[in-house]
């Protein structure tokens, strides 16, 4: 242990494996980015034995927050492709459902049942008991028209 604390960099870098170990095992594409800025503090400490703790963790801080916008915008510029690219939006999935209105949509509001809940919609006046086709989503709002 007291090799460690004598050899700075060598603790970084074993800092940056131990959370790109952690990211194999806990995917979640997140920590790959902050153990890339403890290798490069592990580095530049390597470099420059003498650097104090609290510009190395300047430059940890800097180098994570660095990987992070790289590494975000990558993902933005390369998004991963999903055989269901609606799984985590809910409410692009109900797009086209039949629904029944449960409360009468009236001045352009009412509810709809969908599965076992009921949704506030929007819509044309349409009686309780009519069927309405979901068109779209306004926040927690359905956007429906008659089926």
């Amino acid at each position: 242990m007291h090799a460690l604390l004598a050899m700075p960099g060598l603790s970084w870098l074993i800092l940056a494996a131990v959370l790109a170990l952690v990211e194999l095992m806990v995917p979640g594409i997140f920590l790959v980015f902050v153990a890339a800025g403890a290798a490069i503090t592990g580095v530049v400490t390597l470099i420059i034995p003498d650097f104090a703790l609290t510009f190395q963790v300047m430059v940890f801080v800097v180098a994570s927050a660095a990987a992070v916008a790289v590494g975000r915008n990558w993902y933005i510029n390369n998004p991963v492709p999903s055989s269901d690219p609606l799984l985590n939006d809910r409410v692009a999935r109900l797009v086209g459902e039949v629904v029944t209105v449960v409360e009468p949509i009236e001045a352009g509001q009412g509810r709809v049942r969908v599965g076992d809940g009921e949704w506030l919609a929007h819509g044309p006046d349409t009686p309780a008991g009519a069927k309405v086709r979901i068109i779209g989503a306004r926040g927690l709002s359905l956007d429906v028209e008659p089926a």
